[in-house]
């Protein structure tokens, strides 16, 4: 119970002195907001690899079909050898999930992993606060999400484009790194979750192709 109450007596300072990334303005009100995010409907096959607690590493294999449009998602989680450990889908009626197997079935595991895959493929959509340059010079846009949070987006002098999410209150959440550049910026994948127990995702690219509506398919 000692260890317990130590831990969340430090969850709860570090909570009070988080505080958002500084932007400052630009001249150039025309400046243009980075964004690698599909613009159609596009799947994806990365490797993964998992890492929780700096311990437990697992290999994967994520299937992803994004669809920015209707923003609806969905994605199927592969052992090696082939076996669905994950599927699910989410969009404007919901979420829903076809297969979950141990340890994919803990509880809002699914509603997580989803809102990760979201950060990572769609633009955000909540309103422009604000837009400018970081420390170092990179362009960067703020938007403010409903019901609460920040997502910030950059691109660095390197070409990666950065996607950081933040509580209300200015605690980092979510920090993902696109490393494939401006070719395919899905070619390299970094996600690195702030949680009680932390874990990050590494994942590269296989292959991705854009996919037609079955409208189109039919024509």
């Amino acid at each position: 119970m000692k260890k317990r109450a130590l831990l969340l007596i430090g969850a709860l300072l570090l909570a009070s002195c988080a505080s958002l990334p500084d932007i400052r303005p630009v001249a150039d009100e025309k400046t243009t907001c980075p964004s690698p995010f599909p613009a159609q409907k596009i799947r994806f096959i990365h490797t993964i690899e998992a890492v929780m607690a700096g311990k437990t590493k697992a290999s994967m294999i994520g299937v992803t079909l994004a669809d920015p449009v209707s923003r609806t998602i969905s994605c199927a989680v592969m052992s090696p050898e082939g076996m669905v450990l994950f599927d699910a889908l989410r969009g404007p009626s919901g979420l829903s999930v076809n297969r979950a197997l141990p340890p994919f079935d803990a509880a809002d595991f699914a509603r997580n992993m989803m809102d990760d895959i979201e950060l990572i493929f769609f633009e955000p959509r909540g309103a422009l606060a604000r837009k400018g340059v970081l420390a170092k010079g990179e362009a960067v846009c703020r938007r403010h999400e409903d019901p609460g949070g920040w997502i910030d987006v950059w691109e660095d002098h390197d070409g990666r484009v950065h996607i950081r999410r933040y509580s209300e209150g200015g605690r980092l959440q979510r920090s993902v790194t696109l490393t494939g550049g401006p070719a395919n910026a899905y070619a390299a994948i970094d996600l690195q979750a702030s949680e009680w127990i932390g874990y990050s995702l590494s994942m590269t690219l296989i292959e991705s192709e854009t996919v037609q509506n079955e409208t189109q398919m039919k024509e």
